[in-house]
């Protein structure tokens, strides 16, 4: 099989399998086994002196193992037999893609919004949050599955896209092993200010280039000049150095306004306004978002297939 063919069809394939199933809730997924991973080590290892330094090592070392663990992996499979080679990166692309259980989430929390109150819509925004949401009100719930949504676009399509395109399956899954250690230890309070400090730069590094690409593939697909005009606006206001970015596309394509003040772990922390209009998100509009993700993750799929195609016609 020729080597284009396994790089495009585990793609494809991949891509499918999410659109079909999203996260396999009773399948055993590889993204909790990095987040066990992460977890023994951290319990492990965040103690005493050189916090800095065992946090530097852990991160570097977990990035590292993962990404030559998969490409021993995969070298193995394709020596052995490219069809299992072809279904065992298939099926990790599945799990690196987390586009259709985003939207699930997020349309889950509007579903429980408006049939079963207040209550139950701040408690199912609890599950993909990180914020204390038992004082929000309608609007803000829906704001805050908004931003959600658009900067999970980055983090859980296109930078996994992104890496499968550069590295493969073991660029893939090294980046989403980054990722998840800055989901769980690279928080800015008193045990991870210093165990997680490299792991949140190696994540901010990782991300840097696919949450901007995200906000592009945004404007494209909405055809929203004001979205253009927020991601130079606003898109550098966040206090990430990357989420600004595909919130601001967001903000500019519905018109809105993110950000605000709001609780994290018993204290107010200040976020910047990404927008302009602070307004009324009417239930339906979670449609409208789910379709830019949708567009955006095929659009760049589809652009990942041309460069490939171009790239091997350049070749022969």
């Amino acid at each position: 099989m020729e080597q284009i063919k396994l790089i495009i069809l585990p793609l494809v394939f991949g891509y499918i399998l999410d659109l079909l199933l999203g996260d396999p809730r009773k399948l055993p997924h590889p993204i909790v086994g990095f987040g066990n991973t992460i977890a023994f080590f951290d319990e492990k290892l965040n103690k005493g002196k050189h916090q800095l330094l065992r946090g530097a090592i852990l991160a570097i070392s977990l990035a590292v193992f993962t990404f030559f663990l998969f490409q021993i992996t995969v070298n193995e499979l394709r020596e052995f037999n490219e069809i299992v080679y072809v279904l065992f990166v298939s099926v990790f692309v599945f799990y690196g893609l987390a586009n259709k259980s985003l939207l699930q989430e997020g349309f889950e929390v509007f579903h429980q919004l408006e049939l079963n109150g207040l209550d139950a819509g701040r408690k199912r925004l609890s599950w993909i949050v990180g914020r204390d949401t038992s004082g929000l009100s309608e609007n803000e719930i829906r704001l805050a599955v908004f931003e959600t949504l658009s900067e999970n676009l980055s983090d859980g399509v296109i930078a996994p896209l992104f890496y499968y395109a550069i590295a493969g399956i073991p660029g893939m899954m090294c980046y989403k092993m980054i990722n998840t250690m800055d989901s769980m230890i690279g928080y800015k309070n008193p045990r991870y200010i210093l165990f997680g400090r490299i792991a949140a730069r190696m994540d901010d590094v990782a991300n840097y280039i696919p949450s901007r690409l995200t906000a592009v593939l945004m404007v494209l697909v909405s055809f929203s000049y004001r979205a253009l005009l927020f991601v130079f606006k606003f898109g550098r206001a966040h206090n990430s150095p990357n989420a600004g970015y595909p919130e601001a596309a967001l903000a500019g394509i519905l018109n809105c306004r993110f950000g605000g003040t709001h609780n994290y772990g018993g204290k107010s922390v200040y976020k910047p306004y990404i927008g302009a209009v602070d307004r009324i998100i009417e239930n339906r509009e979670i449609s409208r978002v789910a379709y830019i993700n949708h567009a955006v993750c095929f659009l760049f799929i589809l652009i990942i297939i041309v460069i490939l195609l171009l790239f091997n016609a350049a070749l022969k």
